[in-house]
């Protein structure tokens, strides 16, 4: 499927959230696939009845909770699409977000995957959609608060979230995205490599950022 884009989405007790997320990037991709992590609530049961017999929507039921990367492993290999767009299932997507976070891409194809402006409901850019690896000396800075310091002292006291630095009017090269929200391009996955499944929950994604890093190929955020 050439120039097609596969949704994964890992669930696990998302409630409501699931069936809100689904419907704002439906119309955006070619496939929908969701993997759900061996939810006890009724998220699988909306998802069904909002989109009853949708030839789009797959879902792949865990017998386990196996953990996010795991889960977003087998979302991969049940996927078709050139692009493979991870969200997290909290996330609604503004109207062709999709299409941009695509141009960007085809736009740059040394850039491996790209992400977009992650907001909070009150429309404040959320911590963590764009930053830089956390070295050991960033993590000293961000833990005992010396970021205040950045105003003059701005290399040596440099905090890795880069939400609150002035929002870019256009792609941008960063150092890390948020796995919440991550267009990869095939060609890319297929270079570097799966999720490493060695994490269960969080740091996952920085430690993917920096193996498509390691690997030459560039990351972008798509702050439209």
């Amino acid at each position: 499927m050439a120039d097609t884009v596969s949704l994964i989405v890992v669930n696990y007790n998302s409630g409501a959230f699931l069936e809100a997320c689904v419907a704002t990037v439906l119309r955006q991709v070619e496939e929908v696939i969701v993997v759900d992590n061996a939810s006890n609530d009724d998220s699988l049961a909306k998802l069904g009845t909002a989109f009853p017999d949708n030839a789009k929507l797959q879902i792949v039921r865990s017998p386990a909770n196996i953990g996010f990367a795991a889960a977003c492993n087998i979302g991969i290999g049940n996927a078709c699409g050139s692009y493979l767009f991870f969200l997290n299932p909290d996330c609604v997507v503004e109207p062709d977000s999709v299409a941009r976070l695509l141009q960007a891409l085809e736009e740059h194809p040394d850039a491996g995957m790209a992400g977009g402006l992650l907001v909070d409901p009150d429309g404040t850019e959320q911590g963590g959609g764009r930053r830089a690896i956390p070295t050991p000396w960033r993590s000293f800075v961000r833990a005992f608060g010396l970021q205040r310091l950045s105003g003059r002292w701005p290399r040596l006291f440099f905090d890795f979230h880069l939400h609150k630095q002035p929002l870019p009017n256009r792609a941008v090269e960063v150092e890390a995205i948020s796995g919440a929200c991550m267009l990869v391009r095939r060609a890319a996955m297929q270079d570097v490599g799966k999720w490493d499944e060695g994490y269960f929950l969080h740091c996952e994604d920085l430690d993917f950022c920096m193996t498509m890093r390691a690997k030459g190929w560039k990351i972008l955020l798509c702050p439209r």
